[in-house]
């Protein structure tokens, strides 16, 4: 019997990165498996360009998330309008993902836990604790929150901890 696919897929479109971006992946998510590949064959050629054999697609997931890695080609880029947020419970975990994912990234686009890694993906790497001091009834303490971590670029939880309490 075959295997029931997720519902909804989410394709990240790369300009022949997509093995050596999920192999990065796959090594910086501990809970990441890699699943099937397909290849690029002669038909259709006229319109992909991408050499018979060479990868055309890479099944991923993380966190039981599905992921399908393109190799399409320089035709579409990477932008912040679409982010994965990774939910942190602790400032251990936070800055495992921030010092990963930041490798080889673009540094000027690390600003309130966003980054960009090495091949243009945006990440928002945040406390969950964060999550719920932002929704606190008391505006004052959200200010205070929100100018903290404004000025940040990773998230420091024991000060956003510390602004919160007031």
């Amino acid at each position: 019997m075959a295997e029931i696919m997720q519902k909804f897929t989410t394709c990240l479109w790369f300009n022949m990165q997509a093995e050596e971006a999920v192999n990065f992946y796959a090594s910086v998510f501990k809970d990441s498996s890699i699943g099937r590949i397909t290849r690029y064959v002669k038909a259709g050629q006229e319109i992909h360009h991408k050499e018979p054999g060479s990868i055309m697609s890479i099944e991923f997931q993380i966190g039981g998330q599905a992921f399908m890695a393109l190799n399409g080609g320089p035709e579409f880029k990477f932008s912040e309008a679409v982010s994965f947020i990774i939910n942190c419970e602790s400032q251990e975990e936070i800055d495992y993902y921030w010092d990963k994912l930041t490798e080889g990234g673009d540094e000027s686009a690390q600003v309130c836990g966003w980054l960009k890694d090495k091949f243009g993906v945006s990440w928002q790497v945040a406390p969950v604790a964060l999550n719920e001091m932002l929704v606190d009834p008391d505006t004052e303490k959200v200010e205070r929150v929100t100018n903290s971590f404004m000025q940040m670029k990773k998230l420091d939880l024991n000060e956003l901890q510390r602004v919160y309490k007031g």
